[in-house]
Parts: C-alpha cells; sequence; structure tokens
C-alpha cells in the first residue's frame, strides 16, 4: 500500500452572500443565503514512501486545502485519504505525532521565547527522548547554520532565520512525512538554497517524504522528480518532471558559437530550426522536438558552418507550467 493514498477527494465550502440595499437586508435577516465554492474535486492521487512531490497551482487553485485535509486540519466533504494506514481527521493525535507541518506565512514557534526554547516545548509536546531530541537539534542546527541564533527570541529572527528554525521545529519528533506550503516565499537566494540542501538531505539521509507547494518553481527544479499540477480544485497533470518536459514542452533551443572566422550569427540558416536570438558569436535555434532531433541539427550546423561550441537548451519548466495553465498545449 502507498505511504499516502487521496482518492475521489473533495472539499466544498459554503459562505454567505452579502447583498446591498435596505430590502436585501431585511431578506437577509429572514432568511440568510449561501452559495458553495468547491475548493477541492475528485483529486485522486498516491505516494510512496520517499518521494519529494511539487503540489503547484494558480492561487485558488487548492493546494493549501488539499494539505489541510491531508494534515487532519480540514475534514473533507467528499472522498477518502489514508497517510500511513490512518484517517488523518479521524485519528488526528496520532496523525501529527508522525507528520511535519511547515507553513511558510506561520510559525508553531513561540514569539516571545529564544527560538531553542521553542524546541524545547516541542520536545515535551511530542515526549521526544532527550537523547533523541539532542541529536537531531544537533544535526539540524549544523545543517541549517543556527547557531547564531538559537538564544535570540522568535520575534527578533529574519525571515530567512525563521524558516531554518521551523523547519528544525517540524522535524524533531521524526516525523515519516513533512508537509511544506511555500517554505521560500520572501526569501533571498542564499536563504533559498540553504533550506533546499537541507530538504535534500533529510530526504537523502532520513528517508523523510516531502510534499511541497511552491510559487517558487526554482525549487521543483531542485527538489522534485515528480509534479502534480492542480486547477480549479482538479488535478490535470501528474507525472515525472523530465516527462512533463517531454510531453508539453515542444520547443528545445540549439545555442551554436561559431568560431572566430565563421560567419555572422544572422546569416545562420538550418532546416526545421528558427533564429530567435543572436549575441556575439553565438545564436539561439528553436526548434520542435516532434519534428526533428538535436542530433540531426547539430549533423547539418557542423557540416556547414566553422563551429566552436554547441549546447541544447531544454524549455524552462515555468514556462511549461504557464502554457498548461493557459490551454497553450
Amino acid at each position: 500500500m502507498a505511504l499516502i493514498e487521496v482518492e475521489h477527494l473533495s472539499k466544498t465550502f459554503r459562505v454567505a452572500v452579502r447583498r446591498t440595499g435596505r430590502l436585501a437586508a431585511v431578506r437577509t435577516l429572514l432568511a440568510r443565503e449561501e452559495r458553495s465554492i468547491h475548493a477541492v474535486q475528485d483529486v485522486s492521487f498516491a505516494l510512496e514512501r520517499g518521494e519529494m512531490v511539487g503540489y503547484l497551482g494558480p492561487n485558488g487553485a487548492g493546494k493549501s486545502t488539499t494539505l489541510k485535509m491531508l494534515t487532519g486540519i480540514l475534514v473533507p466533504s467528499g472522498g477518502r485519504i489514508v497517510v500511513e494506514g490512518r484517517d488523518p481527521h479521524r485519528r488526528r493525535v496520532e496523525h501529527v505525532r508522525r507528520i511535519g507541518v511547515v507553513f511558510g506565512q506561520r510559525t508553531q514557534l513561540w514569539w516571545d521565547l529564544p527560538t531553542v526554547e521553542s524546541f524545547e516545548l516541542l520536545r515535551h509536546i511530542y515526549r521526544i527522548p532527550l537523547e533523541r531530541y539532542r541529536a537531531n537539534l544537533a544535526a539540524f542546527t549544523e545543517l541549517l547554520d543556527m547557531t547564531p541564533f538559537l538564544e535570540t527570541p522568535v520575534r527578533q529572527l529574519s525571515l530567512g532565520q525563521r524558516m531554518r528554525a521551523d523547519l528544525a521545529a517540524a522535524l524533531l519528533h521524526d516525523p515519516s512525512i513533512l508537509f511544506l506550503d511555500e517554505p521560500t516565499i520572501g526569501l533571498d537566494i542564499v536563504a533559498r538554497e540553504r533550506i533546499r540542501q537541507f530538504l535534500l538531505a533529510i530526504n537523502r539521509e532520513r528517508g523523510v517524504t516531502v510534499i511541497l507547494t511552491t510559487h517558487d518553481l526554482g525549487d521543483i527544479e531542485r527538489l522534485c522528480r515528480r509534479v502534480i499540477l492542480i486547477d480549479g480544485g482538479r488535478v490535470i497533470s501528474d507525472g515525472d518532471l523530465a516527462e512533463l518536459r517531454a510531453r508539453f514542452g515542444r520547443w528545445r533551443t540549439l545555442v551554436v558559437e561559431l568560431a572566430a572566422d565563421g560567419p555572422a550569427p544572422e546569416s545562420v540558416r538550418v532546416s526545421q530550426a528558427e533564429a530567435v536570438r543572436c549575441e556575439g558569436p553565438r545564436v539561439w535555434l528553436r526548434f520542435d522536438r516532434s519534428a526533428t532531433t538535436a542530433a540531426s541539427l547539430i549533423a547539418e550546423v557542423a557540416a556547414r558552418y566553422p563551429v566552436r561550441d554547441l549546447t541544447v537548451e531544454e524549455p524552462e519548466i515555468e514556462a511549461i507550467i504557464r502554457d498548461i495553465y493557459q490551454g497553450g498545449t
């Protein structure tokens, strides 16, 4: 059985309809009007132990709602969730002892306490054996470089420091699954890369399964082999990142650097490719992967022009996902 099984999951919220005007106000008092918002509709997927999966979608697509049902915060309106054999909302206490959760806009640390004292409180809440707690804290302090701010009150931490501390807090009790909702939002390049390296390490060394929602597609390319795309509360694609590129990334680019004695890049012409950019001795040739191959183009260019170097660029994952959402494919 898969570590996480989600079958035909749905979540509908009932919200009040607000009317303007005196007559509308009287009607509202007499009979409350409501409408339904279908945040998640018939979502199904399964995750195996040790996977790192990107769960992507535009704002309002249903990503965070799905994560909240998986963590037991929300009760599904329909469908079935099984996480390590548990129903998250029916066995909530047991469930939260086996998972870690980080929401980028919230913290589980105590605002006015030094960071290390928040960790101590979590040790007691989760009943972590002292030796295991000390070993985990030492390992995470090194991996996340937390020594400079362990004694600093949480309210005085920078966003990057707080996010590192939240990640450590979510993993102190050795969860088997880590749910991340926008963990690198608002962070600078250095902080993002430190967190990515940490996530790769705990997945590789501890076998922690990670499901990640993010708008930073750099996170996905660095961390996840598998991507689930959701829009309008429904799964529209689920597969390997490389397969997603192959399926939806129609256009590839051959970058040709001409030799010093070669012609002007603007004059380069090859069949089944279009010059889309020229800069210095380089020309960028875009081609349709379904119509030709990089190998055939390279052979043609090398036979016709003096070449110093050749590289092939794959389509950017951001452009692929944007095209999928816009119906471009």
